[in-house]
């Protein structure tokens, strides 16, 4: 009778292809969680482009700021709390409005012709194309 010795090399290699293979069923699972999820997740995509508006904005306060995207994208729109928080910092959508009831803003917008701004009511005059324009909002300003 002979004796079978273990060959380690083979042995590694059963190991490694086990762990292949766990690995791959981990993906798989992930992937199918992530599509679930996706496919399940609450909130449809709207029918017309999103109203962005301040978190303490009720419907009876007048909007200190409104800024109405006319362009197909209009470039890294950021406004904030001046020394607080921010409210929004991110590209805008043709025909997506933000409105604001803050009295006091900081605004910034990557390309001032994208736009069409109105301040307390009173519209800005319309900025350069390809500019960026920086202003703030306060009591009484237009």
């Amino acid at each position: 009778m002979g004796r079978h010795r273990s060959d380690p090399m083979g042995i590694a290699r059963l190991v490694l292809a086990g762990l292949a293979v766990l690995f791959v069923l981990a993906l798989v699972v992930v992937g199918a969680k992530a599509l679930f999820n996706s496919l399940n997740a609450k909130g449809e995509e709207p029918t017309s482009p999103p109203v962005a508006t301040s978190p303490n904005q009720n419907a009876n306060a007048p909007q200190t700021l409104l800024i109405r995207c006319v362009a197909e994208i209009c470039p890294a729109v950021f406004v904030r709390i001046p020394g607080g928080d921010i409210l929004q910092n991110r590209d805008m959508s043709k025909g997506e409005e933000m409105g604001f009831i803050e009295p006091e803003l900081d605004v910034v917008v990557g390309d001032a012709g994208t736009v069409e701004i109105q301040v307390n009511g009173q519209r800005r005059p319309p900025g350069e194309p390809g500019s960026k324009d920086t202003f703030s909002v306060r009591p009484g300003s237009t």
